[in-house]
């Protein structure tokens, strides 16, 4: 169902705020923290305010939020938001983490006063992290990275098709000493290092 704006409202921007006009309120929505990034706990903020039209002065309005609700949506997917008031009267919040890139709206459905509401309003578009990141990640260092890693496996694969010729070659005891013991462990060794390798690949991907 596709989410449209009523016709009639005023609709201004201002440090990446949206505000509307229903009659004689003004709802400003935005994020706590800006740009908003993907992964980085952040807050939807709402601010509700009536404007005496005779001398300009805007009041906050508390309990904003008695008998309406407000639900974040982005492509298909909505979630309704857990509205909490701010200490400045007017002025409302709701934790939020943005999984995903692009474009965020805030609906608001119920009443206002007795006025009723059916509003989207438009939020600034989520960001990637590499707005924030610093330094930043150059690609060809992440391939030599992943080279280095798959050349690693490799030369493991290699030492153990080596051990297992070199044990082949001779009886299973020698001097005393047990070869197929000692293959095994050597094996067991060789397992530790691809279990270095595998927690290094691990250790790297979570730092992209």
């Amino acid at each position: 169902m596709s989410l449209l704006l009523i016709s009639g409202f005023g609709m201004s921007s201002a440090f990446a705020h949206t505000t509307i006009h229903i009659e004689q309120y003004e709802i400003e929505a935005g994020w706590g923290d800006e740009p908003p990034v993907v992964g980085l706990s952040n807050t939807i903020v709402i601010e509700v305010r009536e404007l005496n039209e005779n001398n300009g002065v805007r009041s906050a309005i508390t309990s904003a939020f008695k008998s309406m609700t407000a639900t974040v949506v982005s492509g298909g997917a909505t979630k309704t938001l857990d509205i909490n008031p701010d200490p400045q009267p007017g002025i409302y919040y709701a934790k939020i983490i943005p999984t995903k890139t692009g474009s965020i709206s805030i609906k608001l459905v119920g009443e206002l006063n007795g006025l009723p509401v059916d509003v989207v309003i438009p939020i600034e578009d989520v960001e990637s992290q590499s707005v924030i990141a610093f330094p930043p990640v150059s690609g060809s260092s992440s391939a030599g990275e992943i080279g280095a890693v798959k050349n690693a496996l490799s030369s493991l694969q290699k030492d153990v098709s080596n051990l297992k010729s070199n044990i082949g070659e001779v009886s299973l005891t020698a001097g005393g000493i047990d070869i197929q013991n000692a293959y095994n462990f050597g094996v067991f060794g060789l397992c530790l290092g691809a279990a270095g390798v595998i927690l290094a690949v691990i250790a790297m991907l979570r730092r992209k």
